[in-house]
């Protein structure tokens, strides 16, 4: 191959990953926003709450249960957000270890009671999820979000603790 023809594919490789990148910033923007680590126990400002389409709360973190501070239960209603379960203890890889259905439904109970309706999406902390785990939880009716999800909208944490900083998100 002759040195300008590699030059020039080398060229048009780089256009098309400048290409894609350009337009997912462009989806980032327009699509909806999410926050993880959703908690009574997890410090979370209003701005983020107020500036995020989806809340994804931890049922039970720092065995502290969600469903024992009413105030918050109704403070995160009020906000007329779309609410998922992620997790239920939020461990580290929580649900890339077998689980079974009673500790699952622990989670879903306790959101319930908080919210009054059962949850109908699930987001594994991490995104660690193993595939028996991903079919049970899709078996009790839960539509999964993962890394895709996580790809084409920006998600930021409560506590700023991702894998990039709330202000990168801001900004990407």
């Amino acid at each position: 191959m002759k040195k300008g023809s590699v030059e020039y594919i080398s060229l048009w490789v780089i256009g098309i990953i400048l290409a894609l990148l350009l337009i997912l910033f462009i989806i980032r923007k327009v699509s909806h926003t999410e926050i993880d680590d959703v908690s009574p126990e997890i410090e979370c400002t209003q701005e983020l709450l107020d500036k995020s389409d989806v809340l994804w709360v931890i049922p039970d973190y720092n065995n502290k249960l969600i469903t024992e501070d009413r105030v918050w239960c109704d403070k995160i209603k009020s906000l007329n957000k779309k609410i998922g379960l992620h997790g239920v203890y939020h461990t580290y890889s929580e649900f890339l270890h077998k689980r079974d259905e009673k500790y699952l439904q622990k989670g879903i109970d306790d959101f319930t009671e908080c919210f009054g309706k059962k949850p109908e999406m699930f987001k594994a902390p991490q995104l660690e999820l193993s595939r028996e785990n991903r079919k049970m939880i899709e078996k009790n009716g839960l539509k999964v979000k993962g890394k895709v999800n996580q790809i084409f909208h920006k998600v930021y944490h409560c506590s700023d603790t991702g894998k990039f900083s709330n202000r990168f998100i801001d900004l990407f």
